[in-house]
């Protein structure tokens, strides 16, 4: 798809025929990410959409707005695709807040999530008929189910693993089979699962004959049971899957269950009902009563098991290893229409301008569903529409050309940007301190090689071993592969998978060879596998590379090599989940010379972005994704935008922070733990904390936030637990978690660590001035870079949050729209005060919001060059011209200069206010047509003049403000 568009709204495309004209699609000119749930509903977002048009956004970029899990809090445990969730307001609190955003001239962006439905609880329909009727359910398919395992208990069965105990246990213990509503359910205090009608005759058969004790033999109500019992014996069984039968069986046992239900009105057959559930429930002490649920629950389309199972044995592909969430198989398109009928009737309605794509990794086949996404979309509103995709790129990766995205959801940029703010010559001191600290391997690649492991072994091996079962039966279609034993090809596959580097290839079923970049990607694996594990046979990861690469043996049948595509296709949906576990959630928890560089879609051991390569990948993106999305901070991100760029100003002062860690070292090892293991926190946990308290210390001082240390306290606890080394989620370690909590707690408690509190305050106070204007470079570049800016909720002020669930706390937008409203009439009255005001104040956040308000109102004025403009990197020259970096954004005669700062920590006393003649003669040389122009600063309205040479002082440009966003008189009318 040609991603380039001339207009914001109502853009075109000429076909290849120079006639037809083609619609596009309707391109943001920027976003505001709202994080919708029971306690920010769509009629409270309905009121803040003023503020967000007021605010310059186009766009409101909501998260899952479908039915959802109960208290879902963040929207992506759909459970109904057919209906906005009830939490929200339902179907029509999204038809006034789609005609409110109508009303503004805003736009919808929602999110979709394609890859996995929630399956716990009994409000998702598709579920509990799969539950009750297993393989033969007319949705058996629109899950991943594998309903032939390796395990013959499991054949034709799902397996629950959600008992919090040993099946034996809760069986005697917790589950009770219960008549409810015309059917009978086993019931625990936390879930209940449908049983099987045929399988009632267990309990029937008990009930009649206690009928038949306390009744006449021709008694009306005993006839009707023994006839009841007798349509469940003829009820076809539940391995039939002729479609007219399933709908035979599905409607008799719905008559027979309401036959029953009025049966048990009349009190003998209740009576006779309940001394039968009696039976059937046992009594605890007597483990043989037991034996009759135990019967009646093995005749069953489930297998109730022990959470613990689930990564031996469970038998459907999940979202990650979340049990609870059962993945869908959207490349059926009768899934694919049922997911996306609502949305699409939302967008047939006008409401919605574009869609943010959830997991794309995860599906089966992305570019067909991608593809079809647009067919339908365009089917539904007549063009093409706006869709971006979350999607995590590797080094050097770009997004496959022929999918017809716009681009990714912003990881990419968040990582460009946070590159200009760290100081590459900080590697090796950084590396060295956090090396010396280290608990386990310190080579970041090893640490990623063994997390990745860990998570194969520990929490997917299930996965694995269903594609090792695959594996093993196409090895058998050849007499070169034959020898290969399951286990040996187990063991390398799992080398394999971990070696990979990428989340995922995209081999499609159809495909004759894989595409170069794939074939790299596979290539990478196999050698990174072999280079490891020295021991095992060459030949099995031949083999396995041939089979990723597409290069069957001669004389294979149509039905093999199918199988081999297939088998192919479900590894990619493997390796993506595996990548996201073994490095986001351990690895980075574990290799942190520098925490700010651990974000989604980073690399930890990567030190900096120079100013060239910045400019290279921004001229990249505007060639080949010039509306992908650019964000700073989105509801997964590992830490809040100013967080990280806080963490990040430790890289320009690594000499002063090993001595402050050395000196806190000593000051606080009377906080710690002696343990049975070592000692809690460990150096590196503790090295880890007093980055985190860089980050996320309090603007105005402790005193000034109650809730600071419970913040912390929950994350570090988080932390820890992901990092899988002292502690976990499924092993945790309560001693050493109490140690690290009594640490922390005593850490900030003034009247126990005075000294370190003072002297922290004092090494933070550099870290914190820095971090505003670090914070106010990176909202410039992130409005003027080539993408569509995405501003995540309530980032508007200083943004010090952390991982979720503390990025999704509510926001005050009473408060944003007073204060917009204030900055807005001071402006009026007299920019310069205002500036200066601004300037003396940064931490009150009045400054953030002010240049994000003013940079969105330019967007708007000017998208000309600011949406659609060629990006035009400018050169610096001077005493400083690594600490500025200047583009322009040209659109024929619209032309908008790019200025901001770094390394503010360089200006030693003048931190606090980087501005006027500290610049020295640094400089910016601007584009030639552009030298004799006359040129407005949007932020401030100030009027600059280049030299006659064309260059513009930085002492000039940054006279009274950080950062400048420069138009040229002649397209410099007021936003």
């Amino acid at each position: 798809m040609d991603r380039r568009a001339d207009e914001h709204t109502g853009a075109t495309e000429r076909t290849g025929d120079g006639d037809r004209v083609e619609p596009l699609p309707r391109i943001p000119c920027a976003t505001y990410r709202l994080q919708l749930n029971k306690e920010f509903p769509l009629t409270a977002a309905q009121e803040v959409i003023p503020y967000l048009r007021e605010l310059g956004v186009s766009d409101v970029y909501a998260s899952p707005i479908l039915a959802a899990r109960p208290g879902s809090v963040h929207g992506y445990d759909v459970v109904d695709h057919a209906h906005v969730n009830a939490e929200l307001g339902g179907d029509e609190a999204f038809e006034a807040f789609g005609q409110a955003t109508q009303r503004e001239g805003l736009g919808i962006v929602v999110d979709v999530v394609p890859n996995h439905m929630c399956v716990q609880g009994h409000l998702n329909a598709w579920w509990m008929d799969v539950l009750e009727h297993g393989p033969s359910s007319p949705y058996a398919n629109h899950f991943d189910i594998d309903w032939r395992p390796p395990k013959a208990a499991l054949a034709g069965r799902v397996l629950l693993p959600i008992l919090g105990d040993q099946y034996g246990r809760v069986l005697e213990n917790d589950l009770r089979i219960e008549f409810h509503d015309g059917a009978f359910r086993a019931v625990l205090p936390y879930a209940w699962f449908p049983l099987a009608p045929r399988s009632w005759m267990e309990i029937l058969s008990i009930a009649i004959e206690h009928l038949r004790s306390k009744v006449e033999p021709d008694a009306t109500a005993l006839l009707e049971m023994e006839s009841i019992a007798t349509a469940l014996s003829h009820l076809p069984h539940r391995s039939e899957v002729d479609p007219d039968r399933v709908r035979e069986r599905r409607r008799e046992a719905h008559i027979v269950g309401q036959r029953l239900l009025q049966l048990i009105q009349n009190e003998a057959p209740a009576a006779a009902l309940s001394a039968a559930l009696t039976v059937v429930n046992g009594h605890k002490g007597d483990p043989r009563s037991f034996d009759t649920m135990e019967r009646l629950l093995a005749d069953q389309a489930y297998r109730l098991s022990f959470w613990r199972v689930a990564s031996d044995e469970i038998n459907y592909r999940r979202f990650f290893d979340i049990n609870e969430l059962a993945a869908i198989r959207v490349e059926n398109p009768e899934v694919f229409e049922a997911v996306h009928g609502s949305t699409l009737r939302f967008a047939a309605a006008g409401w919605l301008t574009g869609l943010r794509i959830d997991h794309v990794d995860g599906l089966y086949d992305p570019h067909k569903y991608l593809h079809d996404l647009q067919s339908a979309w365009k089917a539904a509103t007549g063009q093409s529409g706006y869709v971006v995709v979350e999607k995590i790129l590797g080094p050097g990766e770009t997004l496959p050309e022929d999918w017809p995205v716009a681009g990714t959801t912003g990881y990419d940029f968040l990582n460009l940007v946070l590159g200009l703010f760290v100081d590459p010559n900080a590697a090796r001191p950084l590396r060295a301190l956090a090396s010396g600290l280290a608990e386990g391997p310190t080579r970041y690649d090893d640490v990623v090689l063994h997390s990745k492991r860990l998570v194969i072994e520990a929490s997917m091996s299930s996965e694995l071993t269903v594609l090792a079962r695959r594996l093993d039966r196409i090895s058998e279609q050849h007499r070169y592969s034959r020898d290969f034993t399951l286990n040996n090809l187990q063991n390398a596959l799992a080398q394999v998978i971990a070696g990979f580097g990428v989340y995922r290839t995209y081999i499609r079923d159809a495909d004759t060879t894989p595409s170069q970049r794939d074939e790299l990607a596979v290539e990478r694996a196999i050698r990174y596998a072999r280079r490891h594990n020295p021991a095992t046979s060459a030949a099995v990861f031949d083999f396995i590379r041939d089979v990723l690469l597409l290069r069957d043996p001669e004389g294979l049948s149509f039905e093999q090599a199918a199988e081999r595509r297939e088998f192919v296709l479900k590894l990619q949906q493997v390796t993506g989940p595996i990548m996201a576990k073994g490095l986001e959630d351990t690895a980075f928890y574990r290799y942190h010379p520098l925490a700010a560089l651990n974000e989604v879609g980073g690399e930890p051991d990567h030190f900096g972005t120079t100013i060239q390569a910045f400019h290279q990948t921004q001229k990249e993106r505007w060639e080949q994704t010039p509306y992908t999305m650019c964000a700073t901070a989105t509801h997964d991100t590992k830490r809040g935008e100013d967080t990280r760029l806080r963490i990040a100003t430790l890289s320009e002062m690594p000499a002063a922070w090993r001595r402050s860690v050395e000196r806190w070292f000593a000051l606080n090892d009377r906080l710690a733990t002696s343990l049975p293991n070592g000692r809690g926190p460990t150096r590196s946990e503790e090295h880890f904390i007093y980055q985190t308290l860089v980050g996320t210390w309090p603007i105005e001082g402790l005193s000034a936030a109650p809730n600071y240390l419970d913040r912390l306290l929950a994350y570090i606890e988080k932390a820890l637990k992901e990092a899988k080394q002292n502690t976990s989620w499924i092993a945790p370690n309560e001693p050493h978690d109490q140690a690290v909590k009594d640490f922390i707690s005593q850490l900030l408690d003034s009247g126990k660590s005075p000294e370190f509190l003072a002297d922290f305050e004092r090494f933070v106070r550099k870290a914190q001035w820095a971090g505003y204007w670090n914070g106010l470079s990176q909202v410039i570049l992130k409005l003027t870079s080539p993408g569509v800016p995405d501003i995540y909720q309530g980032t508007e002020f200083w943004d010090l949050s952390l991982v979720d669930p503390d990025n999704r706390r509510g926001v005050d937008y009473a408060r944003r729209r007073s204060m917009l409203a204030d900055l807005q009439s001071e402006f009026a009255a007299n920019p310069k005060t205002l500036i200066e005001s601004l300037l003396a104040s940064p931490h009150d956040a009045r400054i953030k919001l002010w240049i994000l308000h003013r940079g969105l109102l330019a967007r708007r004025q000017h998208s000309q060059a600011l949406v659609h403009g060629q990006y035009v990197p400018l050169e610096v020259a001077g005493d400083r011209n690594e600490q500025a970096v200047a583009f322009a954004r040209v659109q024929e005669q619209h032309a908008i200069i790019v200025v901001v700062g770094r390394f503010f920590t360089r200006f030693a006393n003048q931190l606090k206010r980087p501005v006027g003649e500290v610049w020295g003669q640094t400089s910016v040389q601007l584009p030639k047509h552009l030298e004799g122009c006359s040129l407005t600063n949007l932020l401030t309205n100030e009027n600059l003049q280049p030299t006659a040479e064309g260059t513009l002082m930085l002492g000039e440009v940054f006279a009274h403000f950080p950062v400048a966003l420069l138009v040229t008189q002649a397209t410099a009318a007021r936003p």
